[in-house]
Formats: structure tokens, C-alpha cells, sequence
């Protein structure tokens, strides 16, 4: 009975792996995809935050802060999870996959470049709701790039997003509890 429930979810996430992947070919989504997927790597995360942190002043740097501690939360959890669950990474499992030359060698759950990501925007749709509008539709398509580049299946990227967003949360609250006691 388990063993079925695992294999039918499996199929489930490979049908919805291929949906997202079969679309590779075309120029439009290519070009999109393979641009913004690096806005969830290392580089662009960090680069990101240290830019808020000593380039700019009040609510927007101690977001920066607080979007840099997320970082950090965020990734230790990662790097333990992909030590401790070695999953092969779907171009290597499901031979029809589309993938661009040089794919990563690493672990595929979770995704690094979805937890980056949302660990970095999240605390700024908690400070300044109004950038929710541009930040969640690129956090999205991060997620969804690693689908299409034949990187990750669908429960890599959710496992990311979930991280991220609980980091991203955490850190907000360290952040606003910190500045609360110190008000005091």
C-alpha cells in the first residue's frame, strides 16, 4: 500500500516534471529561463543583500539584514538535506529530459536556487508588501527555470520554496524582535 502511494506520486511529479520540461525547445522560453534562473544562485543572492546591507539606509538595509540572515538559515538546512537524501537529478533518472550542456553534478532535493531565492525576497514582502507584486512573480519563475533546465522535479522546488519562506520568516521575526527590544 505505501510502496504504491509513493510510486503513484512519483509518476504524478514526473508527468508534471515533463510538462514544464517538454517546452525547452522553445526560443522565448529558452532565453527567459535561462537568464532568470540565475537570480536564485549564489552570486545574485548574495551580491543582492551585501548591496542592500552597505549601500543603503533605514527600512531597506535592515530588510537587506534580514534577507541575509534568511540566506544563511536557509542554506545549512539545504547542504544537510542533500547529504542526508541523495537524489539523482531528473536528467539523469528520466532519459528523455531536456537539459543545457554542463548540467550541475550535485543533489537535486531541494532546490538551492528556489530556497535562495525566497529566502532573499521574503523578507521584504513582510516589511514592503507592495513589492510582493514584482518579487513573487520572479521567485515563481526561479522555481519553475529549474523544472524547465531539467534540473530539479517539482518537490525539489517546493521543499526550496518552503525553506526559504520559513527562513525568510524567521529571520524577520529575529530581525523585528531585535529592533523591538532595542526600542525599548
Amino acid at each position: 500500500m505505501k510502496t504504491k502511494l509513493f510510486t503513484n506520486m512519483y509518476d504524478f511529479e514526473c508527468r508534471l516534471f515533463r510538462s514544464v520540461n517538454r517546452h525547452y525547445d522553445r526560443k522565448f522560453l529558452n532565453f527567459y529561463f535561462r537568464h532568470i534562473t540565475h537570480l536564485g544562485g549564489a552570486i545574485a543572492t548574495i551580491t543582492a543583500s551585501l548591496i542592500l546591507i552597505f549601500f543603503t539606509k533605514g527600512l531597506i538595509q535592515l530588510t537587506g539584514i534580514a534577507s541575509a540572515i534568511s540566506l544563511l538559515i536557509s542554506h545549512l538546512p539545504v547542504a544537510l538535506v542533500k547529504k542526508l537524501y541523495p537524489r539523482k537529478r531528473p536528467y539523469i533518472t528520466l532519459m528523455e529530459t531536456k537539459v543545457p550542456a554542463n548540467p550541475l553534478k550535485d543533489h537535486s532535493f531541494p532546490s538551492g536556487h528556489t530556497t535562495a531565492i525566497f529566502s532573499v525576497i521574503i523578507p521584504f514582502i513582510l516589511f514592503i508588501p507592495e513589492l510582493s507584486f514584482i518579487l513573487l512573480p520572479i521567485a515563481i519563475s526561479v522555481g519553475i527555470s529549474r523544472m524547465y533546465l531539467g534540473l530539479h522535479y517539482p518537490s525539489d522546488v517546493l521543499a526550496g520554496c518552503l525553506l526559504g519562506c520559513s527562513s525568510g520568516v524567521l529571520s524577520s521575526f529575529m530581525l523585528n524582535q531585535l529592533i523591538f527590544t532595542a526600542a525599548i
